[in-house]
């Protein structure tokens, strides 16, 4: 795999001077920005993998950045850097459109390793436009899904849950499975967040069908059926 091209949005010089250390040692490229808004305009101008953003910057906000950079289209994976590390900041950063999040301080070695990890998972996005199973399809550049060619209306979250369905059609989906992959959160055995959104997903797949859609394995988790 070719280094990635990293841009770094940073206030902190010391810091931004260790991960380019850390990038250069891999192979990597890092474009560093020291402020928010000329990182938002870096973003806007060049191609980058994947987008490092560091949450609390002197001029902009990171998720007002997140927000941002959404709104304009640009679709590059982002991991959100924060010392806010509770699960109710975690959620929030995801939810204002983060691929990933890691509280400080961290480790270098986990940091690239989820840089390209987030990578691989926007080429293979890229290269897996339309994913099918049985009577579901799902658009992912679109995001938009459909069962018996009948458009489904998804939240964004109930999206990244069938999308993530669909990616492992058939296969049996435990609730740290879910919370890791899709929320980005350790086990946490108190959170009910992965049972609601099944429960609404579920609805929204099979509303109007005979037939179920989401199967919960007692004791396991959850499968995807193919919906025929």
């Amino acid at each position: 795999m070719s280094g990635l091209n990293i841009l770094y949005i940073e206030d902190d010089s010391r810091a931004a001077a260790q991960v380019g250390e850390l990038a250069g040692g891999s192979g990597d490229t890092l474009t560093w920005c020291a402020t928010g808004n000329d990182g938002l305009k870096r973003a806007g101008a060049d191609r980058f993998d994947v987008i490092i953003l560091d949450r609390m910057l002197p001029d902009l906000d990171g998720l007002t950045i997140l927000s941002r950079l959404r709104e304009s289209g640009v679709g590059t994976p982002v991991l959100l850097l924060s010392a806010l590390g509770r699960t109710s900041d975690r959620a929030e950063g995801l939810n204002a459109g983060a691929d990933d999040y890691l509280a400080k301080p961290f480790e270098g070695e986990e940091l690239l390793a989820r840089l390209r990890a987030l990578h691989r998972r926007s080429s293979g996005r890229e290269h897996s436009a339309v994913i099918l199973y049985g009577a579901f399809e799902c658009h992912v550049k679109a995001r938009t899904a459909f069962r018996d060619n009948r458009h489904l209306s998804l939240s964004p979250k109930e999206f990244e849950l069938f999308r993530y369905f669909m990616e492992n059609a058939g296969e049996v989906l435990t609730r740290e499975m879910l919370l890791r992959d899709v929320w980005k959160m350790n086990f946490d055995p108190q959170t009910n967040v992965v049972d609601v959104n099944i429960g609404r997903l579920r609805r929204k797949l099979e509303e109007g069908f005979e037939r179920p859609a989401l199967e919960t394995i007692w004791g396991s988790g959850y499968r995807l059926l193919d919906g025929r």
